[in-house]
């Protein structure tokens, strides 16, 4: 099985970012947010904040956010409209049929794309749409433990990565290509 991070590996960019900055587009009372959040990727960045910490300290903000939304799959759909010109062109050169995307990204962004792009099986963060309360968070550790939930007797045959991030997964994976930007370089 391929198994693919997605945000700066086969998409280029963080989809995360880019569709709050449509929605910031659209509603400018969000920007009273920013600062706080910038603020939260420095302390990340600097290592003075856990990612862990990070869902608990600036999830309302999401959660308060996505309650307001009347039609959250059509601004996704919307959003991938928009946005489907930044899958990296690579992907098609790697793709097999089993292919799984497992991202940090909210699961509802990334559904809409992999059924775009031919992708079958995605793993992503959980949110309840209604409330915008987040539910499992899918990243480091915990993308092993949703990978074997889902698939038990699981073989990662290949991973492909933008982040060191994902060291849990690539432990268990055969072969680990490294991407960056167009470049794919096989770390293991």
């Amino acid at each position: 099985m391929n198994v693919f991070d997605f945000d700066n590996t086969i998409y280029r960019g963080e989809s995360f970012v880019d569709i709050f900055i449509m929605v910031l587009k659209r509603d400018p009372s969000l920007l009273k947010n920013v600062p706080y959040m910038v603020n939260g990727v420095v302390q990340y960045k600097a290592g003075t904040l856990r990612m862990e910490n990070v869902f608990e300290k600036y999830s309302k903000i999401f959660e308060d956010y996505v309650s307001t939304i009347d039609d959250l799959d059509g601004l996704v759909t919307e959003f991938w409209d928009k946005h489907i010109r930044k899958i990296k062109p690579f992907y098609d050169d790697v793709r097999t049929e089993d292919d799984l995307v497992i991202s940090a990204s909210p699961e509802i962004v990334i559904a809409e794309i992999c059924r775009r792009i031919g992708i079958k099986n995605y793993i992503g963060s959980q949110f309840d749409r209604e409330t915008g309360k987040l539910g499992r968070v899918c990243f480091r550790e915990k993308k092993i433990e949703v990978f074997f939930e889902r698939y038990p007797d699981g073989r990662i045959e290949n991973l492909y990565t933008d982040s060191m991030h994902d060291k849990p997964l690539m432990d268990i994976s055969d072969n680990v290509y490294f991407v960056k930007g167009n470049k794919i370089t096989k770390i293991k």
